[in-house]
């Protein structure tokens, strides 16, 4: 099955969810968004749905739609409370008048070459760390640098790869 027709079975999957169906996933977008201040129950919904669209979660065809999409919110709001927590931590680490701790400088500057010697090789790759790093979407990145769903992918997969030879 290619992905053009994976893609349209989402499409066609979302299309056919009934009045009560989309009740249900607006009502549990208004529970997860609880745990997130400042954030829309209707823009958690629409990321998930675009995110089923756009193949940055796929869609394994023996789980009903409605699961997979709630599951998708789950996830969305998981990530979206881990990075607020992230952020508070920095924040709250961060020195007062704007001071730099100079250890946390060489281990960030040290990460971040690290990070660079690993991709040198695949600009590709670096692209997608650094339009990540500004919160962008698989379908924005894909648009801003010309690349097809299957590059950004494979690309994808490159880095997780990566990532995970150096976990071990």
């Amino acid at each position: 099955m290619t992905d053009e027709t994976d893609q349209r079975d989402v499409a066609g999957a979302i299309r056919a969810l009934s009045n009560v169906d989309l009740a249900r996933l607006r009502a549990l977008a208004r529970l997860r968004v609880r745990r997130l201040p400042g954030t829309d129950w209707a823009d958690l919904l629409n990321e998930a749905i675009v995110r089923a669209l756009d193949g940055t979660r796929l869609w394994p065809p023996e789980v009903p739609i409605l699961a997979f999409l709630a599951g998708c919110m789950r996830s969305i709001e998981h990530d979206l409370r881990r990075r607020a927590a992230l952020e508070r931590t920095w924040r709250e680490q961060d020195e007062p008048a704007g001071s730099i701790d100079p250890e946390r400088a060489i281990a960030a500057a040290q990460a971040l070459g690290a990070i660079v010697a690993l991709f040198s090789g695949d600009a590709t790759v670096l692209r997608i760390i650094e339009e990540l790093g500004y919160g962008r979407s698989a379908a924005e990145i894909c648009a801003r640098h010309g690349l097809s769903r299957t590059d950004y992918a494979s690309a994808r997969k490159r880095l997780r790869r990566a990532l995970l030879r150096l976990d071990t």
